[in-house]
């Protein structure tokens, strides 16, 4: 059986790869699938524990090494069980109040998709104050247009690059911004929404790159760019909530850390996986949709809606803010190892993105020199 030794093996190098402090995609991957790594560790752990052979030395230490891997894994992922506790308080039903709640649907379409009429459909089930989708182009915005009469408030940034972004509202919007942080090709929605009470809320909306082979071969500018809102959100006091497809899973090192750096809560924690990409694989499925928000706000509902068409899973959470949620809730502590840390990958992710827009600067004035292109 020396090919459960080599699962339990593969099991022990990705579990210790994923600990090197690299941005190149190939390190920064072994942070998404920890649960699939989980299940095949636990597999060979079985096949190991009851293999009826002698043990050796080598099956020892394998044994020992795929413990501590095991271990690992679910200190990284138990956070989003119910066994832990609770880092977002529920609403109470004697509490609710719904001039003081905001419902959002966070929906990463796949360009591609065709199929419309599903995430219509959804959004006129739950009807949510906000509607945010990702990915969307030209035809996605003509398809939407269904919706319009119901969101009065919207900010369209049609892309036919997979960064395409709609912010659709009931609620009013104000100081409308779209910015592209690190990159011309990224954008990202910054505004205040105002609740029914009157309340404002500071609303950000984000889709940075992922790292992959296709995509971008390391995740310094993603990092930069969440550290960078969470940087920004640290020095605020007001209630606050971030949204998106942040092509990060919620227990990476960078999104834990960006917790810390803007001391928002992750509604999940203590409670369930939202696990919703990849939505045609469900062995192959972990969270990359997220809404973090601030300690005065409190959970209502959440829950992940059915397939729509795309790769990912639409997000519907209902959040109601209140002073007593803010002063039983606490934000993670930021250290000052964790201050050092972020502003060091802020630093890295600037210098790259100026890097890269000067390299595009010299490729254009090269080809007006070499004359493939003209004024």
């Amino acid at each position: 059986m020396i090919w459960i030794e080599i699962i339990a093996c593969f099991v022990i190098w990705l579990s210790f790869w994923s600990l090197i402090p690299r941005d190149e995609w190939w390190f920064r991957g072994a942070d998404f699938p920890r649960l699939q790594i989980l299940a095949l560790g636990f597999i060979s752990l079985a096949f190991l524990m009851f293999w009826n052979e002698p043990w050796t030395v080598a099956r020892q230490t394998i044994f020992v090494l795929l413990i501590a891997a095991l271990a690992y894994q679910l200190k990284m992922v138990l956070p989003y069980t119910f066994i832990w506790k609770k880092q977002v308080k529920k609403v109470r039903d004697d509490e609710l109040d719904p001039s003081k709640q905001i419902s959002l649907i966070v929906s990463n379409v796949l360009t591609p998709n065709q199929k419309y009429h599903l995430l219509i459909e959804q959004i006129e089930k739950y009807q949510p104050d906000l509607v945010l989708t990702l990915e969307t182009d030209q035809t996605w915005q003509n398809e939407l247009s269904v919706i319009e009469k119901d969101y009065p408030y919207r900010v369209p940034v049609p892309l036919d690059n997979l960064y395409g972004m709609h912010l659709y509202s009931k609620l009013e919007l104000k100081d409308i911004e779209v910015k592209f942080i690190l990159s011309d090709e990224i954008p990202s929605i910054h505004t205040t929404v105002i609740l029914p009470c009157g309340q404002p809320v500071q609303l950000y909306c984000l889709h940075p790159k992922p790292p992959s082979p296709t995509e971008a071969k390391d995740s310094t500018l993603r990092d930069a760019e969440l550290l960078i809102v969470g940087d920004q959100i640290k020095d605020l006091d007001e209630s606050c909530i971030v949204m998106g497809d942040l092509n990060d899973v919620a227990w990476s090192r960078t999104t834990r850390l960006f917790q810390r750096i803007s001391g928002l809560l992750d509604p999940r924690v203590g409670r369930h996986y939202v696990n919703t990409f990849h939505a045609d694989y469900p062995l192959l499925r972990w969270s990359l949709d997220h809404v973090f928000h601030s300690t005065d706000f409190a959970l209502v509902k959440m829950e992940r809606l059915p397939h729509v068409g795309s790769d990912h899973f639409p997000v519907y959470v209902v959040l109601q803010t209140g002073r007593k949620f803010e002063q039983v809730q606490q934000e993670l502590e930021q250290t000052d190892a964790d201050e050092e840390e972020a502003q060091q990958a802020i630093q890295e992710g600037i210098e790259k993105a100026e890097k890269e827009e000067k390299q595009v600067t010299d490729e254009i004035a090269q080809d007006y020199k070499d004359g493939t292109k003209s004024v």
